[in-house]
């Protein structure tokens, strides 16, 4: 019986080939039908892998969340639905940039928001990460 759905699995060897890593991930999951967690988006391009805005960090948030919108409407949910939110930057002199960018997604939805400054994320070239957690609304 498959409980969870996996949305868009992949694994890490064909993302990181540079890399000798071998772990089974989904950009998103749908938990009992219900929740959708989504792994933190990045200025990637979903299909080819390649990583966009280099250095930009208002079009890398632009991108994450152009990301996180299509995952989201893949998995029966969208924007308006997202409950929780947390953002990694790697430079807090990037925030401003980030959140600006962020603010034009989620206007009027009022997620849980937590912000973290950290060294780095899994590529170099990234600077911002987003992570979403939302739900799928009961049918009317």
């Amino acid at each position: 019986m498959v409980v969870h759905t996996r949305i868009r699995p992949f694994n890490t060897k064909e993302t990181y080939p540079e890399q000798k890593l071998n772990n089974d991930l989904s950009q998103g999951v749908v938990a009992k039908g219900t929740m959708v967690f989504l792994r933190g988006q990045v200025a990637q391009d979903l299909d080819t892998r390649e990583s966009l805005y280099v250095g930009d960090a208002g079009k890398q948030t632009e991108k994450a969340m152009q990301n996180i919108k299509m995952l989201l409407e893949e998995a029966g949910s969208d924007m308006s639905h997202i409950c929780r939110i947390v953002v990694y930057v790697t430079d807090i002199r990037y925030r401003e940039a980030v959140y600006l960018e962020m603010g034009k997604w989620l206007a009027g939805v009022f997620p849980c928001s937590t912000g973290l400054v950290v060294p780095a994320l899994a590529r170099p070239e990234w600077v911002v990460e987003i992570e979403v957690t939302a739900v799928i609304p009961d049918a009317a």
